[in-house]
């Protein structure tokens, strides 16, 4: 999202919400000048794509017991 050094001023509390949740553009005269996103975000992304990866049988101490094998 895009918006003018304006447009912040006005709904700051606005942007720093959905800052939250995607990264915003700050433009002055038309030129980018910078950015707000959320600083957690590739930690949130990473753990999200992980849900799914260990069979649904696997148990704990075999999964500890493959991740030692590849040490």
């Amino acid at each position: 999202m895009s918006i003018t050094t304006a447009e912040l001023q006005q709904n700051l509390a606005k942007y720093l919400m959905l800052a939250a949740t995607e990264q915003i553009l700050i433009t002055q005269n038309g030129r980018t000048i910078a950015m707000l996103s959320n600083p957690n975000q590739d930690r949130i992304e990473t753990a999200t794509s992980l849900f799914g990866v260990l069979q649904p049988d696997t148990t704990l101490e075999e999964s500890q017991v493959e991740r030692l094998a590849q040490i």
